[in-house]
């Protein structure tokens, strides 16, 4: 079965006309766009994925909203609050070099660059000017580490493999 990854949640309906206001979990904007097809993952996991093809699509906030071919009102995405709009594998875009999913990250082994395990890539946190990642470590707090150039030193995402450098009060 093809795996499917989050790019929005349903926190509510807007309006009476079919409108769903969705927090998005991507940076491709191009996700919601017209023409589009999301797949609308319920409450009830064991239900079968409903496909939904986006009709239209604005900003309001930090929300985008969106409406989806045949569903005109309120009463038809009513079910819709809390659940999450998921793609497959197959719709991600292809990548720039030094860029990757957080699906790629999470579960990466994380050492220095004397080559000292420091632990495992758990989370990806977006608090505002760079991501930051969470690494579980045996035995001590979870580390905090900044992804930017002077920390991240190399990715190896066939590895499994992240380098950091070591930075005074970094791992503290």
């Amino acid at each position: 079965m093809e795996q499917f990854f989050n790019v929005g949640k349903i926190v509510n309906t807007h309006g009476v006309k079919g409108e769903v206001r969705v927090i998005p979990i991507t940076d491709f904007e191009e996700r919601f766009e017209p023409g589009s097809t999301l797949y609308l993952f319920q409450h009830d996991q064991d239900q079968e994925p409903r496909k939904l093809v986006v009709s239209s699509h604005r900003k309001h906030k930090q929300f985008e909203l969106l409406t989806f071919e045949g569903l005109e009102n309120i009463n038809d995405v009513e079910s819709f609050k809390g659940s999450v709009l998921k793609i497959p594998e197959s719709d991600l875009f292809e990548l720039y070099e030094s860029e990757f999913y957080f699906h790629e990250i999470i579960g990466c082994d994380v050492y220095n660059t004397d080559g000292d395990s420091i632990g495992k890539i758990k989370e990806i946190l977006q608090p505002g000017a760079n991501d930051v990642w969470v690494i579980e470590r045996k035995g001590k707090k979870d580390a905090l580490v900044p992804y930017i150039e002077s920390v991240v030193k190399d990715v190896d995402i066939e590895g499994g493999k992240v380098i950091i450098e070591e930075m005074e009060g970094l791992l503290d």
